[in-house]
């Protein structure tokens, strides 16, 4: 018998993943408006964060500055060639753009601040992955419309994508429409991911007074915006690939019990698949609409919008993934913590020290579970490990605890090639260290490169490698076959 080959395809897309309002910083210049990020001060592991629709003068605002890339891209470009990326995940800051969301015009300096970002890509051979939503959108838009609860933002957005659809049509292929659009599907999406204002000074993921039906509107309204992209994108440039971006939830029963066995089919299809069964086959399925039924949540519906759903399937697929959970139909069973969300403690893993369980096999488990359902192209758009690094003496950073975890998440991406997914691409999260969106801290980093910043928003902005970015690069130069 023929032994099974476990490597990664020829023109694996090697890289890592970003979001504009964590990197880019810059949040007033070159006519770009007020995001709804600028408005959330910092936090801690213990403190939440605070959403002012005021800007008070003694808060600290990590996006603001955050790492100051919009100073710095040519240097960091430069180190994520050295890297040796095929391809950089970034988003597009909605707002530097059209700087309220609803201006007839776009703002031509955002767009050229792209497109030198765009042209420094190109010259090292970086191929652009582009999330168009990030959590990030005009601040206006949640003033005036209250974000995605409004069809009207479903227009904004369309217009949005027509202008930079045809501006880089010849300089960007892959699109993704919206980061981790199932978000909305939980309470702490809200604001982040739905743009609905909440009364007076909020903390940041505080779901108090969380209504529902709205959050699940909102999210059709982004539905049927996606499409529409994907449809307009395709009409702009055949040769776009315009995919979806899904927070996948890993959850396991806690016990064979079959309570907590039909628990995590549950969540995995409400979390997980509600959002992307809508993206990749063009309409709600069954148990969204027995969901909808039972919590008394009735979608506003036009006629015509179950036609756009079906007409704007994505091409691909993509997700982020940081650990797993377990779920039980027991109330008193442990909890611990992961990406904003909550789940139970399973035995068998190690948590990291922001209580993110490490699972590299349910990465495979995962890729598995996607794919047999969709059997479309798949990347890994997010994965990494938040931790403290330490500098030391000489300036080195030894970061081998990540690359403890990358290996083991890359080795099981090679177990699920070999299973027969379809993997294209891998971009590990903040491949330079950036701003936490849930925390809004520093300290808690994911890079390769290392950012002089700390959580008070003092530093030197000065780049350096970590042990993790020499490792990385001899990754990607054997395309996976060296990991040590």
């Amino acid at each position: 018998m023929n032994e099974i080959t476990k490597r990664f395809p020829e023109g694996f897309l090697w890289g890592g993943a970003t979001a504009a309002n964590q990197l880019e910083g810059g949040y007033k210049e070159g006519g770009k408006g007020l995001s709804t990020a600028d408005v959330i001060t910092a936090g801690t592991h213990t403190t939440r964060r605070r959403i002012t629709p005021v800007l008070e003068q003694e808060a600290n605002y990590p996006s603001h500055e955050a790492i100051d890339f919009y100073h710095h891209y040519k240097e960091d470009i430069q180190l994520f060639a050295e890297m040796g990326f095929k391809v950089f995940r970034m988003s597009l800051a909605w707002s530097r753009i059209f700087p309220n969301g609803d201006d007839a015009q776009p703002n031509e300096e955002g767009l050229k601040f792209y497109d030198n970002v765009f042209a420094e890509l190109k010259k090292h051979n970086i191929e652009p992955l582009v999330t168009i939503s990030h959590y990030e959108a005009p601040f206006n838009l949640a003033q005036q419309y209250n974000g995605w609860s409004n069809r009207k933002v479903v227009d904004f957005y369309v217009n949005y994508c027509r202008v930079i659809f045809n501006r880089y049509k010849d300089v960007v292929k892959y699109w993704l429409t919206f980061n981790e659009i199932n978000i909305l599907t939980m309470p702490f999406g809200s604001f982040m991911a739905g743009v609905i204002m909440p009364e007076g000074n909020a903390e940041f993921g505080n779901t108090a007074g969380d209504d529902e039906g709205l959050r699940y509107q909102a999210l059709h309204h982004q539905f049927l915006a996606s499409a529409k992209a994907v449809k307009l994108g395709h009409e702009i440039n055949p040769d776009f690939k315009i995919g979806c971006m899904i927070a996948y939830m890993c959850s396991y029963p806690l016990t064979c019990n079959p309570e907590d066995i039909l628990l995590a089919q549950q969540k995995d299809n409400l979390s997980n698949y509600l959002c992307s069964d809508v993206q990749v086959r063009g309409a709600y399925p069954g148990f969204a609409k027995r969901y909808f039924k039972e919590q008394g949540i009735e979608l506003v519906m036009e006629d015509g919008d179950e036609e756009i759903l079906r007409e704007g399937c994505v091409d691909f697929y993509t997700f982020s993934y940081y650990s797993s959970t377990c779920v039980s139909a027991d109330p008193n069973q442990e909890q611990i913590g992961g990406n904003l969300s909550m789940g139970l403690k399973n035995p068998y893993l190690e948590a990291s020290a922001w209580e993110w369980q490490i699972d590299p096999k349910g990465l495979r488990w995962s890729l598995n579970n996607i794919y047999n359902r969709y059997q479309i192209p798949l990347m890994v758009v997010e994965n990494g490990l938040g931790a403290v690094d330490t500098v030391e003496e000489d300036g080195s950073i030894n970061d081998d605890y990540r690359i403890d975890y990358l290996r083991g998440h890359i080795a099981e991406m090679k177990e699920a090639i070999a299973d027969g997914v379809d993997l294209v691409g891998y971009t590990p999260w903040g491949c330079i260290d950036l701003v936490s969106a849930g925390t809004g801290e520093m300290k808690k980093r994911y890079g390769f490169i290392y950012v002089d910043k700390d959580n008070e928003g003092k530093g030197t902005l000065s780049r350096s490698r970590k042990k993790s970015f020499s490792w990385y690069q001899g990754v990607i130069e054997s395309n996976g076959e060296v990991l040590e």
